[in-house]
C-alpha cells in the first residue's frame, strides 16, 4: 500500500477511557454496559517516544487524536504527547476530536497554546444543554461550555460537530448562533449515517439507548427534515435491487481507500496496534461478539504475526509498516472476487465508491 518513508498523517487513538456513554459507540452495548473486550489501554509519553522518532515526526503533515473507544482529553498524556510533536515539527496540523466533558480551564488553556495556529478542537457536541446528553450519556453541558470557551479564548481554532437527531433537529440554528459568538470557526450540521448498522449491514429507522444499570433512556430516531437526513443511505434499497443484497455489492464494488491517497495514513491503536485506518481496527473489538477473532480483519492480522506482529512499541514502528505485509494484504484483497474469497469486507463498507455514508455525513 505504501512505505514507511510515505506516510504523512498519523491518526493515534490514545486511549480506550470515556468519560462518556454514547449510545452508538463500541466502547459499550448501546450506552449500558462496556465492551467486554476492552482493557482501559492508553499509551504513554514513553510508549509515543518509542513509537515516533523525531526524523518520522519531520516527514508528518498531521497528527490528529480521535479513535474508536476513546476520548483524547482523560488520557494522562495527551498534553505531552502534543507537545512532543509540535517540538520536533512546528508547522504540522495538531488535532483532536473530543466531547469536551472534561478537563479544568488550565488544561484547555495549555492545548491552544501548543496548537497554535497549526491545530484546531473538533468539538462533539450534539444538542444544547438540555438535549447534548442525550446521545453523549454521562458528559455535563456546564462542563463542556466551559472547555469550550476556555480554549477559543486562549486562541484555539475550533469546530463544532453537531450530529443530527430528531431530538435535537429543532436546535440546529440556535447551537450555530451560539457557535458564532463564541469563536467557533466553522459549525459542521453531521448528517449523520450511524443508522446504517454495522452489525446487520441493513439500515434501521431508531436506536434505543440504555444507562449503565441497562434503563432505558433516550430512543435516538433519524431527524425528520429531509435536508438533515444522510442521502447515501437512502440507496439502500437502489442496491439491494440492482445487485442482490448488501453482502453482493460489498462482494463486487470498487475500493476506493480514503488513507492511501493523499493522506498516507496510518492508524496506531490505545494498544500500540498499527492498522491502515480507524475503520479496519474498529472491526477488532465488537461487542456483539463473544470471540471477537471471528471478524474477518484478524485474518489479515494473523497473518501479519498477530497482535504482537503488529505492535509498534515492542517492535519498531517502520519494520510492521514495511516488513509485517499488513498494509499490503489489505490493498491487495480488493482486487479478489468475494469477501468469501478474501476481499476485506470493511474495505468494501466504509471505501465502496457508490454507498459512503460516512462521506455523506458532511455534504
Amino acid at each position: 500500500m505504501y512505505s514507511y518513508d510515505d506516510i504523512r498523517t498519523v491518526h493515534l487513538e490514545i486511549t480506550q477511557r470515556c468519560q462518556a456513554a454514547c449510545p452508538m459507540c463500541d466502547r459499550n452495548q448501546n450506552g449500558g454496559d462496556e465492551n467486554q473486550h476492552m482493557t482501559d489501554a492508553e499509551l504513554s509519553l514513553e510508549d509515543c517516544k518509542k513509537i515516533f522518532s523525531v526524523p518520522f515526526i519531520k516527514q508528518l503533515k498531521t497528527m490528529y487524536m480521535c479513535g474508536n473507544l476513546g476520548d483524547p482529553i482523560v488520557a494522562k498524556d495527551t498534553l505531552e504527547v502534543f507537545a512532543y510533536f509540535r517540538e520536533h515539527n512546528p508547522t504540522m496540523w495538531l488535532s483532536m476530536n473530543t466531547n469536551a466533558g472534561a478537563q479544568k480551564e488550565e488544561w484547555w488553556e495549555q492545548l491552544a497554546k501548543i496548537f497554535g495556529r497549526m491545530g484546531a478542537v473538533i468539538f462533539s457536541v450534539d444538542g444544547l444543554k438540555d438535549t447534548n446528553h442525550l446521545y453523549r450519556q454521562n458528559v455535563n453541558w456546564e462542563i463542556v461550555e466551559r472547555s469550550m470557551r476556555a480554549f477559543i479564548r486562549a486562541g484555539g481554532r475550533a469546530r463544532w460537530d453537531y450530529i443530527i437527531f430528531e431530538h435535537n433537529e429543532h436546535q440546529v440554528d440556535k447551537a450555530e448562533k451560539l457557535a458564532a459568538v463564541m469563536g467557533f470557526e466553522k459549525f459542521m450540521k453531521k448528517k449523520t449515517g450511524r443508522f446504517f448498522s454495522s452489525a446487520t449491514f441493513k439500515g434501521k429507522d431508531k436506536h434505543q439507548a440504555v444507562n449503565r444499570k441497562g434503563a432505558e433512556t433516550q430512543t435516538l430516531k433519524k431527524p425528520k427534515e429531509e435536508k438533515f437526513l444522510n442521502k447515501a443511505t437512502e440507496k439502500e434499497n437502489q442496491l439491494v435491487k440492482q445487485y442482490g443484497s448488501m453482502m453482493d455489492y460489498y462482494d463486487t464494488c470498487q475500493v476506493d481507500c480514503k488513507v492511501a491517497g493523499v493522506e498516507k495514513n496510518i492508524f496506531i491503536t490505545a494498544e500500540g496496534l498499527l492498522m491502515p485506518c480507524c475503520w479496519t481496527a474498529g472491526r477488532m473489538y465488537k461487542w456483539w461478539h463473544n470471540d471477537p477473532t471471528v471478524e474477518q480483519v484478524w485474518d489479515f492480522i494473523n497473518r501479519a504475526g498477530g497482535k504482537e506482529g503488529i505492535n509498534v512499541v515492542n517492535n519498531r514502528l517502520e519494520d510492521v509498516i514495511n516488513s509485517s505485509g499488513l498494509l499490503q494484504d489489505i490493498k491487495n484483497s480488493w482486487s479478489l472476487s468475494s469477501l468469501s474469497e478474501g476481499k476485506l469486507g470493511v474495505c468494501s463498507q466504509k471505501c465502496g465508491t457508490e454507498f459512503d455514508p460516512f462521506a455523506e455525513q458532511f455534504r
